[in-house]
C-alpha cells in the first residue's frame, strides 16, 4: 500500500535522499528505498569519509538544480544535518526535510553552523533511544528546537543497516503521511 501512495507523491515532489558519513551501504534502508523507487534522487559525491557540510551542502545543491518540483530532503545522520544546514543557509525548492537519526552536532564541531532555530519549513526526526551518535533527550531538544514532528523508533541504534534496517516499511509509511500534509499546506 505504501509504495503506491509514495507514486502518487512523486507527480507532486521530488525526493532526494541524502546519505551521512561512509554513504549507505546496500543493505540500508536509503539504499533500498532508491531500488524501488527509481524516480528517487540520491546525492553523489567524491569524499564520503570527510565530514565537510560544504561539500555535503554543495551535492544537494547539484541536485536541487535538476528538480523542476519542490523537493522532500531525506538525510540520515551527518547527512540529516547536511540537509537542515542546506535548508537554512539557502533558499531553495524544498517543501519539507526527514532527518533520520541525526548526528550530535558537536561531533562535529558543528556548535556555532548548526543553531536551535526554528526551520522554515516543515520537519520531521526520526530518534532511537540507544543512537550512539545522539542520545535520545538531545534529539528531544534539537527536534523540538527545529520545530520538526518527533518520531520515536524506541531502541532502533543509528537506524541503519547495522541495527537492521533495510526496507523499512514503517519509516517509508511515515513519509509517505508527511508528504500528504505536506501537499495539504501547499493548497
Amino acid at each position: 500500500m505504501t509504495i503506491p501512495r509514495l507514486l502518487k507523491l512523486d507527480d507532486s515532489f521530488t525526493t532526494i535522499l541524502v546519505p551521512g558519513l561512509r554513504d549507505s551501504d546496500d543493505y540500508h534502508w536509503q539504499t533500498c528505498w532508491a531500488r524501488r523507487l527509481p524516480r528517487w534522487k540520491r546525492i553523489s559525491q567524491r569524499n564520503w569519509l570527510q565530514p565537510d557540510i560544504e561539500s555535503w551542502g554543495a551535492a544537494i545543491r547539484r541536485e536541487l538544480a535538476t528538480c523542476t518540483l519542490p523537493v522532500i530532503l531525506i538525510g540520515h545522520s551527518f547527512g540529516a544535518l547536511a540537509s537542515w544546514y542546506q535548508v537554512q543557509s539557502r533558499a531553495t525548492n524544498v517543501a519539507g526535510i526527514v532527518m533520520v537519526a541525526p548526528a550530535e552536532p558537536s561531533r562535529f564541531e558543528l556548535e556555532e553552523v548548526i543553531t536551535a532555530s526554528k526551520l522554515k519549513i516543515p520537519g520531521m526526526v526520526f530518534a532511537s533511544h540507544n543512537d550512539p551518535l545522539m542520545s535520545f533527550n538531545r534529539t528531544v531538544f534539537w527536534s523540538d528546537s527545529w520545530g520538526c514532528e518527533l518520531v520515536d523508533v524506541g531502541d532502533a541504534g543509528h537506524i541503519n543497516s547495522e541495527s537492521g534496517f533495510g526496507e523499512w516499511e514503517y519509516g517509508l509509511e511515515k513519509i509517505s503521511q508527511f508528504g500528504e500534509m505536506l501537499l495539504k499546506i501547499d493548497r
